[in-house]
This record gives C-alpha cells, sequence and structure tokens, in this order.
C-alpha cells in the first residue's frame, strides 16, 4: 500500500463524532491557470502540524470575455481561471494523508457535469462534498443557472442524494452504485444577501437539511454573538445537524469596506475603530490576528465541533491564530 494513501477516508460527520475536543480544518483556492499545485503546498506546509480534519477546496466557474476579432466585431470566449477542484483534492489526500471536501456549485454546470464530477470523486476515494450555488460572474450582477444545471443549492443537494440512492440521470440505469457522500451546506448567520430576511433564510437552510444535508458551515462573521444567535435559531426550528463556523483574518485596511459589500457581513465597531487607528497593513495584521485568536478562543469554549478557516492568501495569520488556541 503508497504510504501516503489515507488507510481510511472519514466523513465530515465522523471527524466530528470522533473529536475529543475542537478541530481544526483548512479552505484554500485552487492556484491560477498556469500555476503549479505547489503554491498550494506552500500555502498549507506550516499549516499542516496542525493536523486539520479535512481540507476544502473551492470551486470558481468559469467567466467569459469578449474578444475584438479582425473584423471589429466581439466574440465570446470562455475562460477557466482557477480549473482542477477534483485534481488538488486528489493531490492533497495522497501528499498530506488528509481527507478533502471539494466544492460543488451549481453556476456554469450542467446536471450531466455534476453527475461526472460526482464519479470521479467516488472513484478517487472522496467521499464528502460542499454544494453550494455558487456567485454571479464577476461581470453580471445576477446568478443565471446553467441551462442544463442547476438553479438552487438544494437541487444540487438532491442530485448527490439520488445518486447516494444509486439513481442516475439515465432513466434505463440498472443497478447503478450508491454514492456515499457525506453532504455539506452553507450557513448565513447573518443572512444570505438575496434572502428577504433571516425567516426565509432559515427556512430555505431547513429546506437543504430535511432534503439530506449533513452538516452546515458558516460564511465568516466577525461578532461571535451573530454565530451563537444563528445557531439558537436553527436549533428552535429543528435543524439538529452540527454547524461549523467559518473564520477569516481581517488583515488590511481596505477589506473593512470590501468585505461587508462582498460577503454581506457586519465588523463589529470596536474591531473596526481598532483598525481605523493602525498606520500600516502590518499594525493591522496585528489586530486582525489577535481578533482572530480571541474569537477562536471563544468559539472552542462554547464547544463547536470544529474552527474552519478561510486561509486565502494569509496562511501566516491563521498559523498564528491557531497555534495560540491549540
Amino acid at each position: 500500500m503508497h504510504p501516503h494513501y489515507p488507510a481510511n477516508n472519514m466523513k465530515v460527520t465522523e471527524h466530528i463524532a470522533q473529536a475529543k475536543d475542537t478541530r481544526i480544518s483548512f479552505e484554500v483556492l485552487p492556484p491560477l491557470k498556469g500555476k503549479s499545485i505547489d503554491s498550494i503546498y506552500d500555502h498549507l506546509d506550516p499549516l499542516m502540524e496542525f493536523k486539520p480534519a479535512f481540507i476544502n477546496v473551492t470551486y470558481h466557474r468559469s467567466e467569459h470575455m469578449f474578444k475584438k476579432k479582425a473584423d471589429g466585431s466581439f466574440e465570446k470566449v470562455e475562460i477557466r481561471k482557477r480549473p482542477g477542484t477534483v485534481g488538488i483534492c486528489a493531490a492533497l489526500m495522497n501528499h498530506y494523508n488528509v481527507d478533502t471536501v471539494p466544492h460543488l456549485i451549481c453556476g456554469g454546470f450542467s446536471r450531466e457535469e455534476t453527475e461526472n464530477a460526482l464519479i470521479d470523486l467516488a472513484f478517487i476515494g472522496i467521499d464528502n462534498v460542499l454544494v453550494l450555488r455558487g456567485d454571479a460572474p464577476k461581470n453580471e450582477s445576477f446568478f443565471e443557472p446553467d441551462p442544463h444545471g442547476h438553479s438552487y443549492a438544494s437541487e444540487l443537494l438532491g442530485q448527490v442524494v439520488q445518486m447516494n440512492n444509486g439513481i442516475y440521470l439515465e432513466d434505463d440505469l440498472q443497478g447503478g452504485v450508491k454514492t456515499n457522500f457525506c453532504i455539506g451546506v452553507a450557513g448565513y448567520p447573518e443572512k444570505h444577501f438575496e434572502a428577504p430576511n433571516m425567516q426565509t433564510d432559515l427556512a430555505n437552510l431547513k429546506r437543504k437539511v430535511d432534503g439530506g444535508a449533513d452538516y452546515i458551515v458558516t460564511q465568516m462573521f466577525f461578532d461571535n454573538q451573530k454565530y451563537f444567535d444563528f445557531v439558537n435559531k436553527c436549533r428552535e426550528i429543528g435543524i439538529t445537524v452540527p454547524i461549523i463556523p467559518g473564520l477569516k483574518p481581517l488583515t488590511s485596511k481596505k477589506q473593512l469596506n470590501i468585505l461587508p459589500r462582498i460577503f454581506n457581513v457586519d465588523i463589529p465597531t470596536d474591531f473596526s475603530n481598532e483598525i481605523l487607528k493602525c498606520k500600516t497593513d502590518k499594525e493591522v495584521e496585528q489586530v486582525g490576528t489577535e481578533w482572530l485568536i480571541a474569537q477562536s478562543r471563544e468559539l472552542k469554549n462554547f464547544g463547536v465541533p470544529i474552527l474552519h478557516y478561510y486561509t486565502l492568501g494569509k496562511p501566516r495569520v491563521v498559523r498564528d491564530a491557531v497555534a495560540a488556541i491549540m
């Protein structure tokens, strides 16, 4: 047997069930096209000492740009910015002997492409997925589903559940192998920006859990009270699955304006005041690290199953924070 290869892949829910204390997980972006996997290894190497339960790898839809042709007209060209989520998951699993969670999105994928991706994942022994609707392309303000794809995460979830029951897209396919995916979904402590109100958003989340989701991972937040309230509201309406908090370090002044706009999150006043006092991004990074440590500590004391860190581009800050609470 290959010495690195995971002897027994575990589901996210199994990691949670077997943990004696709060575990850690990380999320990474695929490298841009043309970059090697080494950029991810360099990013993760300093973090692997914390023995993460799993590593999430995001998926980015391809985007379109308009190229001018010789005759002056424009043609729509598809560009894939960050390919390779499935391949990266397999590489990480092999390189670090760690479980991986690929993200699956609705945007830009037909049902057939989704089914093929799930078959590939099952072949390489990955049995965790996080299903998301995905965002609108950068140059468009509204999400448009693929003509042969899903409009909502709940529909994508339904397709994974069907495959777990041995039901594939071809009607006449007899005796299809049942896949064994543990399915995560996203939750929004401060509500999804397109939901009219929190109640609607929670009802939608409950629909995903009732439809077969095994756990929830939250959008980033900077105020733990938002997470505590969210968990309480979920429990009140009968959502019993684990709710993993998602955390991100704030490391530059411009994020004070960018993060609320992109992710619809509030930044607490005392935190933003501290950041506004900073003269340099190095100072901001220090304040951001201290805030992340305080957040992580409080959540760990609360007994969260896993602390999930969005490491995007700032592994050192995340490393310092995790080292302080372990």
